[in-house]
């Protein structure tokens, strides 16, 4: 199951070679609910593993983003001792523009699906059906 959470980066940390063959990455997303009129921040670390480890590259602290993640928990015992460990792993990051508009869409060129029309008439329809 995919979950998000919108916010504000406050802080990225580097790439950490975890063995050979695993590498993670964390950040952290400020977080502000207004609840029956309380101010409430929350401070969210998520980690990115192996290849998702570069999405956090392309946007800068202070920047509001879309966070995309799982929730993972795993189970370590050790000396007769047991702990429980949750992860949240990002694996796609939005940066929101002002106005609400996320990067990379421009909608200054998007038109209405109900007005979109096609190239010129004498364009070749080249469709099998």
């Amino acid at each position: 199951m995919s979950y998000e959470l919108t916010g504000k980066l406050i802080a990225k940390y580097d790439t950490v070679q975890r063995s050979e063959t695993f590498k993670t990455r964390e950040f952290v997303v400020e977080k502000t609910d207004d609840i029956n009129g309380r101010t409430v921040v929350n401070y969210v670390k998520f980690q990115c593993v192996q290849d998702r480890t570069n999405i956090v590259d392309r946007v800068n602290l202070g920047d509001e983003i879309k966070v995309y993640f799982n929730i993972k928990g795993s189970k370590w015992e050790k000396e007769g001792r047991t702990n429980y460990i949750t992860n949240l792993d990002a694996w796609r990051i939005e940066q929101i523009l002002q106005g609400g508009k996320k990067e990379g869409v421009d909608n200054e060129y998007l038109e209405p699906l109900d007005t979109f029309r096609s190239s010129p008439s004498d364009a070749v329809d080249d469709l099998p059906f």
